[in-house]
């Protein structure tokens, strides 16, 4: 009988029953009032007079009117960069103990954005709200006393003129509490190895030795793992070393792309829990299977701002024009894309993230993540979004019994026009141009600018198909394998022509 589980599983149900219904709204304005509060003696608060927007009559405007957006490139040189050199008090009180690196999906130099102590209590109390919102997923007493397997980015971290710098997923396992560690695998040891593929064939050594119930991490790098697993052992799925694996946590991407070849490895279904951690915070996670939208944290140490997501407030670089009108969480609408802004207990203020969302339940705050600034595909008018991208790629894996778990593209120029040129990662062999047929029809038929590009200046669809392998050793070769590293969606043509040769590379080898 599982003793343990029970009473886990008791308390995390009475906690939920006891906990009353939240207002959003309303807790976003006390968190932008904490955050005012605390941050108007730094630097940064001077500068922007803080004390003064804490007087106002409507406190939430006056923020947005008196202090412009910033992207990532103008926070540090203008103020991060300060912290880095041993200056206190310039965003938020104090210095900062932690630097998260994000190299993420933008390019091969490491950002480094401040992550405070009141950034890892944030992510903790997170992630106890999403234990506590398990309760809602009715899973059995003894899954609660299964190990969970944590697959981030390595947790030794590198020390740096005092500071501790490194992912935020090793971060934040570095942060583990104590009573936490009999749960955590791959244990502290593995999770310190620095290199992906050493770390990953010990996980698969040790594999037979522990009762895995969860795992959590970014679909791609998760996959990999498991099929190193899977092969070590000649299984035919996971479920034969890990019978009581039931629960997945995706985080980093849309988990679309990667479901079909992700069942592919399970013996029996697994339930898949959206989870939303950027190397700035813990921003939302699904909270009900009722729906795969995650619940923003609006009570949690971020103040979230939406700008609505249209062409003419989009510059080339991704970033938004001065002039783009912001809403706050009471002026959102259901259904319609924005960009995230963000102001955080890290001292990140009215910070572009660079990703996109869409409201599906305004009254419980849920969302979902529809794309990215930088992979908005406009170069001919095509107007198309990540998240359209991702339908695309499902579209065909459903007609054409594919598994693509990854892919990229870019509107190249040819001698005759442009041409949607994709590659997309399969191990199923068919004809590109038949590829190329359904996509271009599905597309027409689920979007008009695409449509109306196709008229004009946009002359066609490219397919080439390679082994998903050759995206993971490009990931490797411009930035690191695993922890928070994701595959660029949509290239500019510079980038793209780097990624041909690189394929071309690969595939003579």
């Amino acid at each position: 009988m599982a003793i343990l589980g029970n009473i886990i599983k008791g308390v995390i149900e009475v906690k939920d029953a006891l906990t009353t219904a939240s207002d959003p709204i309303e807790e976003q304005r006390e968190v932008l009032r904490h955050l005012l509060t605390t941050a108007k003696d730094t630097a940064f608060g001077r500068e922007y007079n803080f004390e003064a927007l804490l007087q106002s009559d409507n406190t939430e405007k006056a923020f947005s009117e008196a202090i412009p957006f910033y992207d990532y490139n103008e926070m540090y040189e203008r103020w991060w960069q300060k912290q880095l050199d041993g200056e206190a008090d310039i965003t938020w009180p104090g210095s900062s103990t932690y630097f998260a690196m994000s190299s993420g999906t933008t390019g091969k130099t490491s950002k480094r954005i401040p992550v405070t102590d009141a950034m890892i209590e944030s992510i903790r109390q997170a992630g106890i709200k999403q234990v506590f919102s398990l309760s809602n997923f009715e899973f059995p007493a003894d899954f609660f006393e299964k190990e969970i397997l944590m697959l981030g980015s390595s947790t030794d971290l590198e020390e740096n003129d005092g500071r501790l710098e490194g992912e935020i997923s090793g971060i934040s396992a570095s942060n583990i509490p104590f009573w936490f560690r009999k749960y955590y695998k791959p244990g502290e040891e593995i999770a310190a190895i620095d290199d992906w593929d050493r770390r990953v064939a010990q996980i698969a050594e040790k594999a037979p030795d522990w009762d895995i119930g969860a795992l959590s991490g970014i679909p791609s790098w998760i996959e990999l793992m498991l099929e190193k697993v899977i092969e070590k052992h000649g299984l035919d799925h996971i479920h034969q070393i890990w019978p009581n694996l039931q629960v997945y946590t995706s985080g980093g991407v849309a988990f679309g792309p990667y479901e079909k070849s992700f069942r592919a490895l399970m013996g029996s279904p697994v339930t898949v829990i959206d989870t939303y951690l950027a190397s700035e915070g813990f921003i939302a996670f699904q909270s009900r299977p009722e729906t795969h939208a995650m619940k923003l944290i609006t009570d949690n140490g971020i103040y979230f701002e939406f700008v609505p997501f249209e062409p003419e407030y989009i510059l080339q670089d991704g970033s938004i024009t001065q002039d783009a009108p912001c809403l706050n969480l009471s002026e959102v609408e259901e259904g319609k894309d924005y960009v995230l802004v963000i102001s955080t207990v890290s001292g990140a203020w009215r910070y572009l993230i660079g990703d996109t969302i869409s409201f599906t339940n305004l009254e419980r705050a849920e969302i979902i993540i529809t794309g990215r600034t930088k992979f908005f595909l406009n170069t001919v008018g095509s107007q198309l979004s990540v998240n359209k991208l991702d339908d695309a790629v499902k579209q065909l894996e459903d007609e054409l019994e594919l598994k693509i778990p990854e892919y990229t593209l870019c509107a190249k120029r040819y001698e005759d026009g442009f041409y949607h040129t994709w590659y997309l990662g399969t191990k199923t062999e068919m004809e590109n141009t038949r590829i190329a047929e359904v996509l271009d029809e599905y597309l027409k038929e689920a979007n008009k600018n695409y449509r109306v590009a196709r008229s004009k200046a946009l002359e066609g669809v490219k397919v080439h198909c390679i082994a998903p392998s050759v995206f993971y050793e490009w990931n490797g070769r411009n930035k690191k394998k695993g922890g928070q590293v994701k595959m660029e969606r949509v290239m500019g043509e510079d980038k793209f022509r780097e990624w041909e040769e690189f394929v071309a590379g690969e595939i003579n080898n």
